[in-house]
C-alpha cells in the first residue's frame, strides 16, 4: 500500500492541475453566451448521451471560432452530472486546456499524466489500476515519455 500511495503522490505532483477547466489558471472561463452555439452544443450533448460508446470529442478550428467557450460550457455541464444518483463518480472524466501563457499547458508532455490523475480523482474505482501502471513503469511520469506509450499504459 505505501508504494501505491507513493505512486499516486508522484502522479499528483506531475499532473498540471492548472490545465483543468475549472482551475484559477484558466480564468476567466470563456462560456457560450445564452442562445449561441446551440446547434453544436446539441450535437455534442447527443454524442455524450450515448453511454454505450467510448469516445473522445475533439474540437478543432481556427483561432477565434470559440472552441474554448464550447469546451468550457460542456465541461461545466458535465461536471454537474453524476454517473448514477448514488454515485460520487461524475460524467466528466477530465479536461486539459492548452494555454499559451503557461509553459506546462503548451506541451503534450503532461497531457496523459494530468488526465490519469483526474480520472483517478473522479473515478476512485480505477486508482488501483493507475497506481499499478505507474509502479510497473515509473517513466510514465516523465514528460518526455512517448505519448503513445503513456496512453497505452495508462488508459488501454
Amino acid at each position: 500500500m505505501p508504494e501505491e500511495a507513493s505512486s499516486w503522490e508522484k502522479l499528483s505532483q506531475v499532473a498540471v492541475k492548472g490545465a483543468q477547466y475549472d482551475s484559477h489558471e484558466c480564468q476567466p472561463h470563456p462560456k457560450c453566451l445564452k442562445g449561441t452555439k446551440m446547434d453544436l452544443l446539441k450535437v455534442i450533448y447527443g454524442l455524450l448521451d450515448k453511454q454505450e460508446e467510448n469516445q473522445i470529442i475533439w474540437l478543432h478550428g481556427t483561432a477565434g471560432v470559440r472552441k474554448s467557450a464550447v469546451a468550457f460550457t460542456i465541461a461545466e455541464r458535465m461536471r454537474e452530472l453524476k454517473v448514477t444518483e448514488r454515485s460520487k463518480e461524475k460524467w466528466l472524466a477530465g479536461t486539459f486546456f492548452f494555454l499559451r501563457k503557461h509553459m506546462k499547458h503548451r506541451t503534450t508532455g503532461y497531457f496523459f499524466a494530468t488526465l490519469a490523475y483526474q480520472l483517478g480523482s473522479n473515478f476512485p474505482s480505477i486508482c488501483l489500476d493507475m497506481n499499478r501502471a505507474i509502479m510497473e513503469n515509473p517513466t510514465l511520469l516523465d514528460h518526455n515519455t512517448s505519448l503513445h506509450n503513456n496512453m497505452e499504459a495508462l488508459f488501454l
